[in-house]
């Protein structure tokens, strides 16, 4: 069985459709047409605004005129992670899918469920005959991954829906009310370069085989972060080391999986630094062994670099790594069980005299944003480092008294016999950006049950979907007037 073979055929073949088009964040060329080329085809209202979002408008279905017009949204790019043995080009490539039980996955890349479930689902709907539905203003909005540019400079003028649909939460049982800000902190440190000294030996070490996954959905669950582990075991080596080179992580939305570094010790101090490897990284396996079932430490002799950093700035580099917050920073005192600030050492590179890092702060409290920003400031400002903090975006403020909330939730109990979970998430919806373009829009977030996004491990519960796309097409039946 295919793809394409799965219940609702509609969506899922939109979605293969949709997966066959490479998007990257910020290389959304291909999509962008993809989009406007439906639409037209569909006979439907469909224009592009400035910064490439695409809106397709749909007139109500006979007998739902009086309803209030929806705006149906979702993000039309994708984060692009690997295995770092897995030959695959994004900007070229589809996405290579397969069926594993309930999952649907992707052959050693991200799958691009996240957000591509709530695209076909959009897209169902604008080229369906046979479903109710109010006047609908549908919203494929670009670059949401790396920066919610799409977001930040829409053009409100193109809607006059009062009620804006998310379909980008992750769970199938939750209805999202609020959600996270965030800032982007990247530094960038010029360090002394030396020759390498003379009866040195070189090592090239490898992490590999962490989990990852969502750098805020993900942050509460204890997983490893690969640069803060590869310095771990660095910065506590009981011979002398040089840094020659680190590039570890990869996109500023995930938790790094994988780390590689070149260093080199004086040869005399090869078996003791060989040992304390060993020792070490056992050490780190056993800490993590009950949720990094896959992590794997490498270590080899490798050819020796002419220049490394110098003694001075490798201390300097491997204590401000050290000292750098990754992690939960506060839960939410007032929403059991959210993590209200967070911030993730997404990215750590030593090469060509910079080293350089990306982290992300995440808060649903716009002065803790700044407070853990600032903490990581002020580490690298120490360092004299150059600091440069950008992307800015609000958090959404949950409304719990929404019209739309409780119609959904009604319309959840009726169908499921039980109460959906309201809840806000640690992750950046767009819903913030958009309440500020569109102040007098009821807004709410919910989507199928999606595992490990921004992962090579990402997957979407087939049943799942089945059950998201009933309850969608009932809330369009509900949409009051």
């Amino acid at each position: 069985m295919s793809v394409r073979d799965l219940e609702p055929k509609a969506m899922w073949n939109n979605f293969a459709d949709l997966n066959a088009v490479p998007r990257p964040s910020k290389k959304e060329e291909k999509v962008i047409q993809f989009m406007v080329d439906f639409g037209k085809k569909l006979g439907l209202e469909t224009k592009t605004d400035k910064i490439g979002n695409i809106i397709i408008k749909k007139p109500a279905t006979p007998g739902m005129e009086d309803r209030q017009t929806i705006i149906m949204q979702s993000h039309v790019d994708m984060v692009h992670q690997k295995n770092s043995d897995k030959v695959f080009d994004f900007d070229t490539q589809g996405i290579e899918m397969k069926i594993e039980g309930d999952w649907v996955k992707a052959e050693g890349t991200t799958l691009g469920a996240d957000n591509g479930i709530g695209v076909a689902s959009i897209m169902a709907i604008l080229e369906s005959t046979d479903i109710a539905h109010p006047a609908i203003e549908a919203m494929f909005t670009v670059d949401e991954e790396t920066g919610m540019t799409g977001a930040m400079e829409l053009d409100p003028s193109n809607f006059t829906g009062t009620i804006l649909l998310n379909l980008d939460t992750e769970d199938d049982d939750e209805l999202s009310i609020g959600c996270a800000g965030g800032i982007d902190t990247n530094t960038s440190y010029v360090y002394e370069s030396i020759s390498t000294p003379a009866g040195s030996k070189a090592y090239r070490i490898e992490l590999r085989g962490l989990m990852g996954g969502h750098s805020g959905m993900d942050i509460d669950q204890g997983r490893a972060n690969a640069n803060k582990l590869m310095n771990r075991l660095m910065y506590d080596s009981p011979v002398k080391l040089n840094i020659a080179s680190i590039d570890g992580g990869s996109l500023r939305n995930a938790i790094p999986r994988e780390s590689t570094v070149v260093l080199t010790i004086a040869e005399m101090d090869a078996e003791a630094f060989e040992s304390y490897f060993e020792m070490k990284t056992e050490a780190l396996a056993e800490e993590f062994a009950s949720i990094e079932k896959d992590m794997k430490f490498s270590i080899a002799a490798t050819d020796l670099p002419t220049e490394v950093v110098s003694g001075a700035d490798t201390t300097k580099i491997l204590q401000a790594v050290h000292a750098t917050h990754n992690g939960v920073f506060r839960m939410s005192p007032d929403i059991e069980g959210l993590v209200e600030t967070s911030s993730s050492l997404a990215r750590v590179i030593v090469n060509g005299g910079k080293f350089i890092t990306q982290s992300l702060q995440r808060s649903s409290v716009e002065s803790t944003k700044w407070e853990v920003a600032n903490t990581i400031k002020s580490t690298y400002e120490l360092l004299g480092a150059e600091v440069v903090q950008s992307g800015d975006y609000p958090g959404w403020q949950p409304n719990p008294n929404s019209k739309i909330l409780k119609t959904m939730e009604q319309l959840y109990k009726d169908m499921f016999n039980e109460a959906p979970q309201v809840k806000a998430c640690h992750a950046g919806l767009e819903c913030g950006i958009l309440g500020k373009h569109l102040p007098n829009t009821d807004m709410i977030s919910f989507g199928p049950t999606i595992r490990q996004p921004h992962s090579p491990d990402e997957r979407v519960s087939i049943s799942s979907v089945q059950k998201f796309w009933g309850y969608l097409i009932e809330t369009l039946k509900n949409i009051p007037a």
